[in-house]
């Protein structure tokens, strides 16, 4: 479950379904698309999150979103 926390401060349970690696991708597409990538900076990334393991997912997510999402395990 995504929880708002004052605003600007997104919360997401690995250990529910949204921890699922497929939701994640989604995320990453939704908050790119928000902060203004471009298709192809957004086809890099998914790219980039999907050439490892789901602990690269994670790190490569986080080195983009984690100013404002706090993953939890």
């Amino acid at each position: 479950m995504i929880k708002k926390k004052e605003e600007k401060d997104i919360e997401i349970d690995l250990t529910g379904p949204d921890g699922n690696a497929f939701v994640l991708l989604g995320y990453a597409k939704q908050f790119a698309r928000q902060l203004g990538y471009s298709k192809e900076d957004q086809t890099q990334l998914i790219e980039l999150m999907t050439s490892g393991d789901y602990e690269n997912l994670l790190e490569v997510f986080d080195d983009h979103f984690g100013s404002f999402v706090t993953l939890y395990r």
